[in-house]
């Protein structure tokens, strides 16, 4: 890569890392911008997951003040999401690369979706949490438990919005305050894509020189998101994610 091409790199490590924060779609923007630039599908996205790691320390740090008291369902959601980020990232190293090829353009259609609906999905999950006055589980129960497994699965594989499902489940299955949900949906990211990147680290083709500047720039990202994120327009935060998700599917359909 070039210097310039590098310096995007970067820049799309930090909206990245931010991104994740604040709701969960980050690398809709980084895996595009790595696919432009001539890195293998497979590689650009275990590279994109390694590097990522620190972006999502650097976020759940950030809310550590909503992580406060909840030990217990860290403990019991983030061994789900241990488990499914585990599964998914075997099925992506051991899946052929051409499966990968063809999976993913559906997968980022999917997320793309979830990023366009997410805001009628958080007004329902409010409706709902406002209209159930019957005792629930503290941590969600079975359901949740399977549930984010099986999120954890798809974040190990690929993960694009892995944010905006973990926190429709949780807000639909624990009677939380939304911010403290979302420093445990940032926990429970953090999670999947960690073990994914032992993982990677161990047996995949990694492409270190990304790992190193989409990391940097999404610890930066990771600070902002935490620290002004909830002052950013969605509206054109959504529709930023929604072009460049677009330009990922068209580049892995034309490849």
């Amino acid at each position: 890569m070039t210097w310039l091409e590098q310096l995007a790199v970067f820049g799309a490590g930090i909206a990245a890392g931010g991104i994740n924060t604040i709701v969960g779609s980050g690398t809709l923007i980084t895996f595009p911008v790595l696919l432009a630039f001539g890195i293998p599908p497979v590689t650009a996205n275990v590279s994109n997951t390694i590097g990522l790691v620190p972006g999502g320390i650097s976020g759940a740090h950030g809310y550590r003040r909503e992580l406060a008291g909840q030990r217990a369902r860290l403990l019991r959601l983030g061994t789900a999401s241990l488990l499914g980020g585990t599964t998914g990232a075997i099925l992506l190293l051991t899946l052929p690369a051409s499966a990968f090829k063809a999976i993913v353009p559906v997968l980022i259609i999917a997320a793309l979706i979830l990023v366009v609906v997410q805001p009628r999905l958080a007004n329902w999950v409010k409706q709902r949490r406002a209209a159930d006055t019957g005792p629930a589980p503290e941590h969600g129960g079975l359901i949740l438990f399977l549930a984010i497994f099986a999120c954890g699965i798809y974040g190990g594989y690929f993960g694009a919005a892995q944010g905006v499902l973990l926190i429709g489940l949780l807000g639909v299955f624990v009677h939380e305050d939304i911010q403290r949900l979302n420093g445990v949906k940032n926990v429970l990211g953090l999670l999947v894509n960690a073990v994914s990147a032992v993982i990677f680290t161990l047996i995949a083709d990694v492409d270190w020189r990304v790992v190193a500047l989409i990391a940097v720039g999404s610890v930066i990202g990771g600070q902002l998101g935490a620290k002004m994120g909830r002052r950013m327009p969605p509206t054109a935060l959504r529709a930023v994610i929604v072009v460049v998700g677009s330009i990922a599917v068209v580049r892995l359909l034309m490849t």
